[in-house]
């Protein structure tokens, strides 16, 4: 098969950007041999030359199995150390022994609360400035404190 070179006012196939399709085109303008602009004879828009996009080819596959690795390792649920916690401390607690909830009020670490939502709770860490982490039956909560 001959092939020959390209020149200006040849006609070639480029994928138009006005049409989006793969269509006929004039070239306008060359760099070296390398086609640079083109003329849709189809819209009569110039623009870059975009050359045929070839079909993509699957890669190849690393030659490791999933059955070759190690098998993954579901995580424990991250609230679930929580509620160990709480039902560890679920006997000790008295509803007797425990502080009402105040935004203003003071809270040492390991004080029992009794919070009119959440219900019970133990101060597990108190954060300056103003806040305190308190494990309820829920989970924990920051809260506000003084």
């Amino acid at each position: 098969m001959i092939t020959r070179k390209l020149s200006a006012g040849d006609i070639i196939e480029a994928q138009c950007t006005r049409c989006r399709k793969l269509l006929n085109h004039t070239i306008v303008a060359m760099v070296e041999e390398r086609v640079v602009r083109v003329q849709c004879n189809t819209c009569g828009g110039a623009h870059n030359y975009r050359p045929i996009a070839e079909p993509k080819t699957p890669a190849a596959r690393a030659t490791t199995r999933k059955a070759e690795t190690a098998p993954r390792t579901s995580k424990k649920d991250q609230g679930a150390a929580e509620r160990e916690e709480w039902e560890s401390l679920r006997p000790a607690l008295e509803s007797g022994q425990s502080l009402p909830y105040d935004m203003n009020g003071t809270y040492r670490v390991n004080s029992v609360v009794a919070h009119p939502v959440f219900g019970l709770g133990v101060v597990k860490c108190v954060i300056k400035p103003d806040k305190m982490e308190v494990l309820f039956q829920a989970g924990k909560k920051l809260l506000r404190c003084r």
